[in-house]
C-alpha cells in the first residue's frame, strides 16, 4: 500500500503520461464522492501511487463523461521520485485493468500543466451503419440501422468552424463561464460501414461534440436541412438543438502543447478503424 507522504513543490518530479483507455465500464474519467462509482482517474491514481509510493493527484487534458473513450488522454503529476519510464509505463500497467493502459510517459518541466498548458482538443465520433448492431463493437461505436448522408453533414458541419457562441450545444449542467468557443476543424467522412465526425477545437463544452453529434444526425437522416446548425449557432437555444448522441462513439484522440514541451512528436494516437463489414 502506499504511504501518504505529503507532497510539496520542492524537489517534486512532474510527468506526464498518455492514457488509453475504453470508457465502457467506468463513470467517467473523473473521481466521484461515492466509492461504488468506478472512474479512470481512480484506477490511474491508485496505479500510479503504488508505484511512486506516494498518494499521487493527477491533472488530466479533458474529463470525459460516463462511457467515453480515449486513445490520448493526457496527464500530469507531481512525484518525489522519477522511477522512470519503464516504472511509469510497464510497472502501472501491471496494476491496471486490461481497458486502461499508459502509452508513454514524459519528464516535463514544472510549468507543465495538462489542462492548462494544452492549445487544443481533438475528438472522433464513429457512428457503425449496419442493419445488425456489432457484437464485437459493442459500446465501441453508436449503431445506426439507416444511412446518413455524409455530404449533407459534411456541408452543414462548417457553419461550427471558428471562434462562436455554443450555447445551443452545451450541456443543461455545463459548469464553463464561457460559452464560446474555437473549432478549428471539423469533418465527416463516411469509411465502409463507419461514419466518423473528426472535430479539433481549443476547448470544449460539456456534451459539445455529443450534441453537436446529435443534430447532425437529423441532417443526414434529411429531418433537418444543411442550414440548420447555422440557425442554432444564432439560436443560442439548447433546447432547439434536438438529442444528445449516446457516448458509446466518442473518443478523445489527440491534445496540442506548445513545442516547448516536446510532446509534439508523440502525442497522437489516430483512432483505429475496422475494415469494412457488412
Amino acid at each position: 500500500m502506499p504511504s501518504t507522504k505529503t507532497l510539496s513543490s520542492l524537489n517534486n518530479h512532474r510527468i506526464a503520461l498518455a492514457i488509453e483507455y475504453s470508457g465502457s465500464d467506468f463513470s467517467g474519467w473523473q473521481k466521484q464522492a461515492s466509492p461504488d462509482l468506478l472512474t479512470v482517474q481512480s484506477v490511474v491514481e491508485s496505479a500510479i501511487s503504488q508505484i511512486a509510493d506516494s498518494e499521487i493527484i493527477s491533472s488530466c487534458a479533458g474529463r470525459t463523461d460516463a462511457g467515453v473513450h480515449a486513445t490520448c488522454q493526457v496527464i500530469h503529476f507531481d512525484s518525489p521520485i522519477d522511477r522512470g519510464e519503464k516504472a511509469w509505463t510497464r510497472g502501472v500497467n501491471s496494476l491496471l485493468p486490461d481497458s486502461v493502459r499508459v502509452i508513454w510517459s514524459k519528464p516535463v518541466d514544472a510549468g507543465f500543466h495538462a489542462r492548462f498548458s494544452a492549445t487544443a482538443r481533438q475528438y472522433n465520433y464513429v457512428i457503425y451503419i449496419n442493419k445488425v448492431a456489432s457484437a464485437i463493437l459493442n459500446k465501441k461505436v453508436t449503431h445506426m440501422r439507416r444511412r446518413l448522408n455524409s455530404a449533407a453533414m459534411e456541408k452543414a458541419a462548417q457553419a461550427l468552424l471558428g471562434e462562436q457562441d455554443f450555447t445551443s450545444f452545451r450541456a443543461a449542467g455545463c459548469q464553463s463561464k464561457s460559452s464560446f468557443r474555437n473549432v478549428e476543424h471539423v469533418h465527416v467522412r463516411a469509411q465502409g460501414s463507419f461514419l466518423v465526425l473528426d472535430i479539433k477545437a481549443n476547448a470544449f463544452l460539456q456534451h459539445m461534440v455529443r450534441n453537436i453529434t446529435g443534430a447532425l444526425i437529423e441532417i443526414g437522416l434529411g429531418e433537418r436541412s444543411s442550414s440548420w446548425l447555422e440557425e442554432l449557432l444564432e439560436a443560442k437555444d439548447r433546447n432547439l438543438a434536438g438529442v444528445t448522441a449516446p457516448p458509446d462513439g466518442l473518443y478523445l484522440v489527440a491534445v496540442d502543447y506548445p513545442n516547448k514541451f516536446g510532446l509534439s512528436e508523440s502525442q497522437r494516437f489516430p483512432l483505429f478503424l475496422p475494415v469494412t463489414v457488412g
